[in-house]
């Protein structure tokens, strides 16, 4: 399981980015770094681009530990195809990130917690591994005795963001199916991402 030290909204900041379209980000309100020298800017190298690039996928998926982001990055090489999309796709299928996009839950960081508390199914099958790769044809669920919780509730009448086409959900059961693995263009997300730059920082 990841450790996230620090605000995840810190993050925000560092990154100058609204990283999951909150309305209550305060990058809304203040686009620049925390710290007293965070208004300071300097043009970044090819590096600090290709840094940075990483740092926003990674941040985005919960900032999951680098030796794990680093090793689906391995695993997305291996694959046939396209590195970049192979990438995407093997983020999108972990358990955490599709109790997310399913709108059981209002977070990322609020899906890990969720599914290692043990509140979610897969097939039928408790399943409390946030890292947990779903496969196409999945059946996820929140279990009965979880549906009512306020986190679930409040989650799915979220108005901020959409179900994604490559998921079918059923908020009145609580029950989700994944689809299908996504391409890159078809996850929603609010910031601009660049997984090309993140296969170059690793391909270094």
């Amino acid at each position: 399981m990841s450790k996230r030290l620090k605000s995840k909204y810190k993050l925000n900041r560092r990154l100058g980015e609204n990283l999951w379209g909150r309305p209550k980000s305060p990058v809304n309100r203040r686009d620049y770094g925390p710290g007293q020298h965070g208004q300071r800017r300097r043009r970044p190298s090819d590096f600090g681009i290709q840094l940075m690039a990483k740092q926003k996928l990674r941040g985005y998926y919960g900032n999951i530990t680098e030796k794990q982001f680093h090793n689906i990055y391995v695993e997305a090489t291996r694959k046939r195809g396209d590195t970049s999309e192979n990438l995407i796709g093997l983020l999108e299928r972990r358990l955490d990130a599709v109790v997310y996009r399913m709108k059981f839950v209002p977070t990322v960081f609020a899906a890990r917690q969720f599914v290692n508390h043990g509140h979610v199914t897969v097939n039928g099958q408790r399943v409390n591994i946030p890292s947990y790769r779903v496969k196409e044809g999945d059946v996820v669920e929140v279990r009965e005795k979880s549906r009512q919780m306020a986190l679930v509730l409040e989650a799915s009448e979220l108005a901020e963001r959409d179900v994604p086409e490559y998921i079918e959900v059923d908020h009145s059961t609580m029950r989700g199916t994944f689809v299908r693995t996504p391409k890159f263009a078809d996850v929603p997300y609010p910031v601009m991402m660049e997984p090309n730059l993140v296969i170059e920082f690793y391909s270094r």
